[in-house]
């Protein structure tokens, strides 16, 4: 599933790409992607609408419209944004098309069918369930190393599991947390109310840290409309990771063999000397 870096970008991607552009005709082809929406009031509400811009909140996708609607969009597994010409053949699991007026179409494909779209009214935009309890943005104001420490005390979750809880600390998935927790020192078994003041002081910069060189990498990586959210996965970021789907390699800093545990079903990475 994407991270917070990987939806940016792409919510930058599609920020150039389809800024300004009017909508002719939406298709929902899945009437699951937008539960909310039947496909004909789907098409209904966006049928000649202008994207005014595209932005973000946590890993959903928004493109703010003229008509007073926002389209929101959740790439979740395996989602994929494709700007394409008219003539070029639909991907295999394509689930919705816009079509613009110089006659090239943005395709949503999703081949594990976990994709989420939803047109809401702009004005209760962030009144709805998907977005009202999210925590605050990792890049805002209102996320401070005072923020985490005191989140970090409501919880005696493991920590790498409150960390992934979107309403609590907002954008991380499996890499991230793993990273960040690596270079914060902190096992990731620990309890979220056991964590010090200053290790979660460290860890306030760290998540911060991780998520700025991941985006400044993929902010090198050149753009293909035809296959935009695939320009920023494994566009080789995996490279730098310094325990993530690291099992048995040796430590970056003590040469340990780094170690794979699972937790809420998920693989985590960590150094079990570093990270003690």
């Amino acid at each position: 599933m994407p991270e917070l870096p990987e939806v940016e970008l792409v919510t930058k991607a599609l920020r150039k790409l389809v800024k300004g552009r009017r909508i002719i005709v939406a298709e929902l082809l899945r009437a699951r992607l937008a539960p909310f929406n039947p496909p004909a009031e789907f098409a209904e509400k966006l049928k000649n609408a202008t994207i005014n811009f595209v932005h973000r909140r946590g890993k959903h996708i928004l493109f703010d419209l003229d008509n007073g609607q926002t389209l929101l969009a959740h790439l979740r597994m395996s989602g994929r944004f494709q700007l394409l010409p008219i003539e070029r053949e639909l991907p295999k699991f394509t689930h919705a098309i816009f079509y613009f007026e110089d006659e090239t179409r943005l395709i949503f494909s999703d081949q594990r069918h976990f994709g989420f779209m939803r047109v809401i009214e702009t004005a209760k935009l962030f009144d709805t369930k998907e977005l009202k309890s999210l925590a605050p943005e990792p890049f805002s104001d209102d996320f401070n190393a005072a923020y985490l420490r005191g989140v970090l005390k409501t919880s005696k979750r493991n920590i790498k599991e409150f960390l992934l809880d979107q309403t609590k600390v907002l954008g991380l998935g499996n890499i991230y947390v793993s990273e960040s927790l690596f270079l914060s020192k902190i096992n990731p078994r620990t309890s979220a109310d056991k964590v010090s003041a200053k290790k979660a002081n460290n860890l306030f910069e760290n998540i911060r840290l991780v998520l700025n060189e991941s985006i400044a990498h993929g902010s090198t990586l050149n753009v293909d409309p035809e296959n935009i959210d695939g320009s920023y996965y494994g566009g080789g970021y995996e490279n730098h990771w310094r325990v993530y789907d690291r099992e048995k390699e040796p430590c970056i800093v003590c040469e340990t063999p780094i170690k794979r545990i699972t937790q809420g079903s998920r693989s985590t990475y960590f150094c079990p000397k570093c990270q003690k």
